[in-house]
């Protein structure tokens, strides 16, 4: 019972300290979205622990830790997959900020020398 509660409270605090995250604009909302759902998550299965114990049977574990084990290595390698998008993303548009700033130097080199041609 004391472990319920526990899980229970520590899920609420995450899950408030990610929305206070994201109010104080620290953290954006693509980001938190999968933090928020796994405190949900965590709630709803701290209130309604029976069924998590059903769906750890069903799924053929022995012990349902052991299916929340294999869960959360599920999400760390799916959020892990995630991140590696975004951050391919943010390489992507890194690349195309340095040309358009390699452009505009070079065309602000080419104004400079035709201003300084014509006085």
């Amino acid at each position: 019972m004391v472990i319920k509660w526990l899980a229970l409270t520590l899920s609420m605090g995450i899950f408030l300290f990610v929305v206070e995250l994201v109010r104080r604009e620290r953290l954006t909302f693509k980001y938190a979205v999968g933090w928020l759902l796994a405190c949900a998550l965590a709630v709803f299965f701290s209130v309604f622990h029976n069924l998590l114990f059903a769906i750890a049977k069903f799924c053929r574990f022995e012990l349902p830790s052991n299916f929340i084990f294999f869960v959360l290595l599920c999400v760390f390698v799916f959020l892990s997959l995630l991140l590696t998008v975004f951050l391919c993303q943010q390489n992507d548009r890194n690349d195309k900020m340095a040309k358009k700033i390699g452009i505009m130097e070079f065309e602000l080199s080419e104004l400079k020398t035709r201003i300084g041609q014509k006085q």
